[in-house]
């Protein structure tokens, strides 16, 4: 157990009996701590320790604890009446709702009947950790404490520090939520903290893709989820925590960073909610609940080419060249191999200029560098996926000077490789491309300013939203330059200063270094 953690015969306080401090009380009762429940509304604390009881049972029964065990967690929850009956409590955890006031009103009063020694930590994930801290007499001892729900299975514990935080403060918590089997992560009071900060062009670009008129929410959910990998597609996550939620977090952070352009919110999203289509919760979202799911656009069956031509480039589709291979296309002047073997003509050249695929009607696909592939006459663009080996959808764009045999010899290349194929129209950096350019960017940002240390980073971001890889080693697996130049063609077309590269981002590209050790100096 970490040297700093609370020792299980301290006592827990949790304000607020809500979905979020229930699942907060389950883990410290559950880690050997007595745990004190507190709600505003009477009766609140009660029945959510009865809702405990029977999650802790549900336990047993699955075996992840033991009989002995979850009667034991059990005893040591319970409902207190009133704030001064947290007195005593090592560590109160503050999980109401997501209002400023009501926050800083609550503090002000755990000041008054918790102990000089105790530690005042809030669940939010909206606001200052800094503004919630302000005008309390010892506010060195208030610190994040941020679960992701439900809060027993999610592994992360965001601990962000406010400007007068101690970092005794911050260590304990840190070692505390380890202590309690979570995988906690440091960094400060940054709008948004980690998660919620680098998440939001997970969104922000799906919704502009649609704003474009490229696809529609079926589609790039489809394109997200089988091409880049993610669990989730933007809009079906969105409907899932609620349009209401997500909306309120990203405006959060955008206010919070005096309206950067990267988190302006939607216009769009801003509609479902004015409408109360709030997502699962009420029946419609981006999607409608009570009719079948929309299908993704998804290409007919066409032949496949006999033979194909290699010319370079394809850092993330690379290994799609296996997969058509196996599908029985010819793919001259291809590496095969580990040994480097080469399939076709003596003359290739690793280090030419990348030309994509030639196809036999004598156009190009051509992977996405963010620049429309109308600027390559007879081309499609091919999206960025994931991990090549394990995608089931590739995502095409063909130019407006692209000819249907291209097109469709393109789409037959792809159907042949056992690929599942979309075609939208054709916006700078497609779907997945944009969408991990920027997540990218975001992550390096926060590394740059100081706000958090690159391996929290990626930590955070898979385990808190899911993501097959941090966005610092996804960056490093597609080439820090790609990046840059991704975003480059996206602020070319988009002159809003929402898709300037991180200075940091260029200096790595320039030099070489890998994103995942990126520090400040």
């Amino acid at each position: 157990m970490p040297g700093h953690a609370l020792a299980p015969s301290v006592p827990i306080g949790v304000v607020g009996a809500g979905t979020m401090g229930s699942g907060i009380a389950q883990v410290a009762a559950v880690a050997g701590h007595e745990v004190r429940l507190y709600d505003v509304l009477p009766g609140a604390a009660a029945s959510a320790i009865e809702r405990i009881h029977g999650h802790v049972d549900r336990m047993v029964a699955k075996d992840r604890l033991t009989a002995p065990d979850g009667d034991a967690a059990k005893a040591r929850l319970r409902p207190v009446q009133a704030l001064a009956d947290l007195a005593g409590c090592g560590l109160v955890i503050e999980a109401a709702l997501e209002e400023l006031s009501v926050k800083r009103e609550l503090f002000t009063e755990l000041e008054k009947v918790c102990g000089d020694d105790a530690v005042l930590a809030s669940n939010t994930s909206t606001f200052s950790i800094t503004a919630i801290a302000a005008g309390l007499q010892r506010p060195e001892r208030v610190v994040g404490m941020h679960f992701f729900n439900p809060a027993p299975l999610m592994a992360l514990v965001e601990v962000p520090a406010g400007a007068a935080t101690s970092e005794a403060v911050a260590e304990q918590v840190f070692d505390t939520a380890t202590a309690w089997g979570k995988t906690p992560v440091r960094c400060t009071s940054t709008p948004g903290f980690v998660v919620n900060r680098v998440a939001r062009p997970f969104y922000g670009e799906a919704l502009q893709v649609l704003e474009d008129g490229a696809a529609d929410c079926a589609t790039i959910d489809a394109v997200l989820r089988e091409s880049g990998g993610f669990r989730m597609g933007s809009f079906e996550l969105a409907d899932l925590v609620g349009n209401d939620v997500n909306l309120a977090v990203g405006r959060s952070v955008w206010e919070q960073t005096f309206g950067d352009p990267r988190y302006a919110p939607s216009t769009r999203q801003q509609a479902l909610v004015d409408a109360g289509w709030m997502g699962r919760k009420s029946g419609r979202g981006w999607y409608t609940y009570d009719d079948e799911s929309p299908e993704p656009a998804t290409e007919q069956p066409r032949p496949a080419p006999e033979r194909v031509v290699y010319h370079g480039g394809f850092a993330t589709c690379y290994g799609l060249l296996d997969r058509i291979v196996a599908g029985g296309v010819s793919v001259e002047r291809y590496l095969t191999g580990a040994s480097g073997a080469r399939n076709g003509s003596d003359d290739f050249d690793p280090s030419e200029i990348a030309y994509g695929v030639e196809l036999p009607s004598g156009g190009l696909v051509i992977e996405t560098t963010g620049e429309p592939v109308s600027m390559d006459g007879d081309a499609v663009s091919l999206d960025w996926v994931g991990d090549a080996a394990n995608a089931t959808r590739v995502c095409l764009a063909p130019s407006d000077a692209c000819e249907p045999n291209t097109l469709a010899e393109a789409i037959g290349l792809f159907q042949a490789a056992s690929l599942a194929v979309t075609v939208i129209d054709d916006v700078p950096g497609l779907v997945v491309a944009r969408t991990v350019s920027m997540l990218v960017n975001e992550a390096v940002d926060l590394v740059a300013r100081g706000e958090a240390a690159a391996a929290d980073v990626d930590t955070a971001m898979r385990l808190g939203t899911g993501y097959p890889r941090g966005p610092l080693a996804w960056g490093d697996e597609v080439g820090a330059g790609l990046v840059v130049d991704v975003l480059t063609e996206l602020a070319r077309a988009y002159p809003s200063g929402r898709y300037r590269p991180s200075p940091m981002l260029i200096r790595a590209a320039r030099a070489g270094r890998p994103l995942v050790s990126l520090a400040r100096r």
